[in-house]
């Protein structure tokens, strides 16, 4: 094998494959990033076992095809410390990959490419077209409320729910939930439920972007890929039901006040300073056409801060975690968000000003 391909080819779709491989791993050629090399091209893959990624690069000139597989970590650090509109070229020497780069010269170890796993094809049974965009939008308005490592598999993930003309998002970690939907030119004979796993929906919103071109989706059993021109992307589903998120977002809240979005998120930041650093909880106290919100700690040290919104109704007093209200915060995309709350126990519910795509129910906490 030997081939020469320039610094700026190699380095985006190596930076998004070596993402996928994981630093520890149980097999050795899992760190390993495989190399095809073809006459007019050249493909990655990394692999962890759960989520595959496949990106392809033009190179500038290829002697002698073939595949190798070396350890990824190392190939991007290399790369990345190289001059600009460096021209690399590779050979394959003794089982050994040599790279040379101008005055460079770095010999890589390598493993057997027959070693390195691939992520079986199973049937796909439906195939469709969304723009980047969309999903991308839907993904980045829900990803932050996934859980991280709960015992309940099933919300270590996301929800991807596909009907006629209409996709979903849905994420929870049991305090919070995330929905988001958007309208889509898909049309299909039965409604299709996924849970991507948590590390495949990061993958996959690193790899799209907010631009209409399409990115194909094939859903099979267990798995699902997404072609995005250059790339491949494969990830195992999450096998599990996820919950009736429809019980959990509150109906019929008495409440609703409206606040300027940026204004509210400073407040609650610059509050958060002095809440409990282990249960960091804010008490908002609503009344007529003001919040006030404070927090303590356990220092005596306290925080009040005031802010005027659009409400006239009765006073409520309720406990939240600062940093959920934050995160919503930070992912609508409206100037102005309205939140409806019925009591001190009950759920609250925000999204922009007469509803939006995406709706956030947070949980209260006690104080």
């Amino acid at each position: 094998m030997k081939f020469s391909i320039s610094r700026e080819a190699l380095l985006r779709p190596l930076s998004l494959v070596a993402g996928v491989v994981e630093r520890r791993q149980t097999l050795p050629v899992l760190s390993n990033v495989l190399i095809e090399v073809h006459n007019d091209s050249v493909s990655l893959t990394g692999t962890d076992l759960e989520v595959e990624l496949i990106g392809r690069a033009v190179p500038s000139l290829v002697d002698e095809p073939g595949s190798v597989t070396v350890p990824a970590r190392k190939l991007m650090d290399i790369c990345k410390s190289l001059p600009d509109q460096s021209e690399i070229t590779f050979t394959l020497e003794d089982a050994r990959v040599v790279l040379r780069a101008g005055r460079s010269r770095f010999t890589l170890s390598t493993l057997p490419v027959a070693e390195f796993p691939n992520i079986e094809d199973g049937q796909n049974d439906t195939n469709l077209s969304l723009p980047r965009g969309t999903l991308k939008y839907l993904i980045d308005a829900t990803s932050f409320a996934m859980a991280q490592q709960d015992v309940r598999y099933y919300l270590n993930g996301m929800l991807l729910e596909l009907g006629n003309h209409i996709v979903r998002t849905v994420a929870t970690d049991g305090h919070r939930l995330a929905v988001c939907e958007r309208s889509a030119e898909i049309e299909l004979e039965t409604h299709r439920k996924l849970i991507i796993p948590r590390k495949g929906v990061l993958e996959l919103g690193r790899l799209l972007d907010g631009s209409d071109e399409p990115v194909e989706l094939s859903l099979g059993a267990n798995h699902v890929r997404a072609h995005t021109g250059e790339f491949t992307f494969t990830s195992k589903l999450v096998d599990g039901k996820f919950p009736d998120y429809d019980r959990v977002i509150p109906k019929g809240g008495d409440k609703t006040f409206i606040a300027e979005r940026q204004e509210l998120r400073q407040i609650l930041s610059r509050t958060a300073i002095l809440s409990n650093e282990k249960y960091r909880g804010v008490r908002l106290h609503l009344e007529t056409e003001n919040l006030k919100v404070m927090a303590n700690n356990p220092e005596q040290e306290e925080a009040e801060e005031n802010v005027g919104i659009e409400y006239d109704g009765d006073s409520l007093e309720i406990g939240f975690n600062v940093g959920y209200l934050i995160d919503v915060l930070n992912v609508l995309d409206a100037d102005r968000m309205q939140m409806t709350l019925s009591d001190s126990n009950s759920s609250a519910l925000m999204e922009e000003p007469g509803g939006g795509d995406a709706r956030y129910v947070v949980m209260p906490m006690r104080l």
